[in-house]
């Protein structure tokens, strides 16, 4: 076991992709997993990849998460320390088309990277959840403290099973395990089912804009660098257990168990029009189309970094502005306009 070696899963994609970097830059050797797949062009994936393999510290695994045997061997032959589990099936409203998709990735997919972690020393498992497990929560701003009992997608309902596995595994097995629920992370290198990318691709092209909900829509947008600073900060940072955790009154954030489980959120929700406005400034006029809300979705997201900024000292703060402008500097350069 090399003590900075990391694995990085889904590391073609775009969370993984920039955490990977990041732990390249500070000097830390990773293997990246993934099985760049076609849910969005793969052309963009690979990309990503040709950036890493430029780093004498980067190796690459194509390999399936739901192939047993394979992420068997690769966790006996590395012996990983710290896992980076970013690899999913992802999309809310993809979910409602393809569920088999979800089960095989984020539950079948998601047991073998335990298994691999229980049986060969890993010292610390971190993984993506999503601000989707709230469901149908409407207290905001979305804490951890809250209950997470009523998802609204099938995606969601994967992200929670993924929660509750890894604490089981914490509980039975003492594996150190960290959930992150993201909310809507955008930026450069992004993903093109977002929203960020779907509406640059629209102004563009001069199609109309699709706008859920008539645009009565927030997003705690937050930034990709933030975020892959906040795991890399969590790296090193494996849960203990809380000696003060009751099962008489159970916190939902954490447990007698070394889990824990944190919102990675900007904590300053923004309207979804005001976003397209800052698109149209580096892009051109929209034409929108007004939806209304569709199935699985929900009309605002705003997050409660409390114990992010308790534990490591950071919360996410990249405004809106500058996040947008940085992301559109990347994408004219990426479709060389």
């Amino acid at each position: 076991m090399q003590d900075d070696v990391v694995l990085v899963t889904g590391a073609a994609g775009f969370i993984g992709f920039h955490v990977a970097r990041q732990l390249l830059d500070a000097g830390r050797s990773v293997v990246g997993l993934d099985i760049v797949n076609d849910y969005y062009d793969p052309r963009l994936k690979e990309a990503r990849l040709e950036i890493l393999r430029r780093y004498p510290g980067f190796s690459f695994e194509k390999i399936d998460l739901a192939d047993r045997d394979r992420i068997a061997a690769l966790f006996a032959q590395k012996r990983f320390p710290v896992v980076v589990h970013l690899a999913a099936q992802a999309g809310v409203r993809y979910s409602i088309q393809n569920p088999h998709a979800y089960v095989d990735s984020n539950l079948v997919g998601f047991v073998n990277i335990l298994e691999g972690c229980r049986h060969n020393g890993c010292r610390h498992l971190i993984y993506a959840s999503s601000s989707s497990v709230y469901g149908a929560n409407t207290t905001l701003p979305f804490s951890v403290q809250h209950n997470v009992d009523h998802p609204i997608s099938l995606y969601a309902a994967t992200k929670k099973a993924n929660e509750l596995m890894a604490h089981t595994y914490s509980h039975l097995y003492r594996l150190p395990t960290t959930g992150l629920r993201f909310f809507t992370v955008y930026g450069p290198w992004g993903r093109p089912d977002m929203a960020m990318f779907l509406f640059a691709d629209a102004i563009v092209a001069k199609r109309p804009i699709k706008v859920f909900n008539h645009g009565a829509m927030r997003r705690d947008f937050t930034y990709v660098s933030d975020v892959s600073e906040a795991i890399v900060r969590l790296t090193a940072k494996p849960p203990q257990g809380n000696p003060n955790w009751s099962g008489d009154d159970p916190d939902p954030s954490s447990s007698a168990a070394p889990w824990k489980v944190y919102n990675i959120g900007n904590n300053n929700p923004e309207e979804l029009l005001h976003v397209i406005a800052l698109l149209e400034k580096e892009f051109g006029p929209a034409t929108k189309e007004m939806l209304p809300m569709q199935p699985g979705d929900v009309p605002a997201t705003y997050a409660d970094v409390t114990e992010l900024m308790n534990d490591i000292d950071f919360r996410p703060a990249t405004s809106i502005e500058d996040g947008i402008a940085r992301f559109a500097q990347w994408y004219r350069e990426y479709h060389k306009m």
